[in-house]
């Protein structure tokens, strides 16, 4: 499982993936009427490019010592990342239908019960780039070629554990850390730059002594070339920043910045409706 550059991918295919991405979180979220569809709806490109191309991982190569890691720090939203796995045949697509039930392994925050799917469980915010050091210390004094990538909210940037941790991966040289943050602006106490301005992000990684790159969250052919650069950096973890959309790919929802949403049936419904017309 050594490092090189992929071929370019099939990006309709993508796109195609991330719509039913897209319509399981609505779906997952609606038999609870309220959660967090927001922020899986906005990240749910982002999952899709990973899981189906960047990432040395797949569903026969769990148990591989050579895998990639995949750090979801911010725990709480799973519905994408739940979706994504089982669109990606991590899990049976009919284990969705126990998101969040009494007992399931597809708790609201993601945890070890699923075994390798979860490298470490996120209860709190901030603390997966803090994880990831120390995988990725572990995998450079042990030659191991791993990537660790962790999925990061920005309103974990106000976390200071974050800052810590950052300026420890610099000071470590930590090249195979690839920390993606997911820049929607939106946090449980509104709009992020309005509680604590985390602006502008890229400057305050570049000053860490991170390697920045940045990308629309949700265009397949950026996320293709930034990637493709990451490696292009030795002796710096690298940050993609990724704007995003709350709500992408339903128009009455895009842009509201709700952190934990009502969904009514009726609601749900015309959201997936509108996104089997594509529109």
């Amino acid at each position: 499982m050594s490092v090189q550059r992929r071929n370019m991918p099939a990006f309709n295919q993508l796109s195609e993936h991330a719509r039913t991405v897209r319509k399981q979180v609505i779906t997952m979220v609606a038999r609870h009427g309220q959660g967090y569809v927001q922020q899986g709806l906005g990240a749910a490109d982002l999952f899709t490019y990973l899981y189906f191309h960047e990432l040395r991982l797949s569903p026969d190569s769990l148990q591989h010592p050579d895998r990639d890691r995949f750090i979801l720090s911010t725990a709480h939203n799973t519905a994408v990342f739940y979706a994504t796995l089982a669109r990606r045949g991590f899990l049976e697509a009919d284990e969705l239908e126990h998101y969040c039930a009494d007992g399931s392994a597809l708790e609201i925050n993601a945890s070890e019960r699923l075994g390798g799917l979860v490298e470490c469980t996120c209860g709190s915010l901030g603390q997966g780039l803090s994880v990831a050091c120390g995988l990725a210390l572990g995998f450079k004094k042990a030659g191991n070629p791993a990537r660790v990538f962790v999925m990061l909210g920005d309103g974990e940037l106000e976390e200071g554990q974050l800052w810590e941790a950052a300026l420890f991966a610099a000071s470590q040289k930590l090249d195979n850390i690839i920390l993606i943050i997911d820049l929607n602006y939106m946090q449980v106490e509104g709009d992020a730059r309005q509680v604590a301005s985390v602006d502008p992000v890229d400057e305050k990684f570049s000053a860490f002594g991170w390697h920045v790159l940045k990308t629309d969250g949700h265009d397949f052919e950026q996320m293709f070339s930034v990637f493709s650069s990451v490696s292009d950096q030795s002796g710096r973890p690298c940050a993609v920043i990724a704007k995003t959309v709350p709500g992408k790919g339903v128009a009455f929802l895009e842009g509201q910045r709700s952190h934990n949403m009502v969904l009514p049936c009726d609601a749900a419904d015309r959201a997936c409706h509108l996104l089997e017309a594509g529109q």
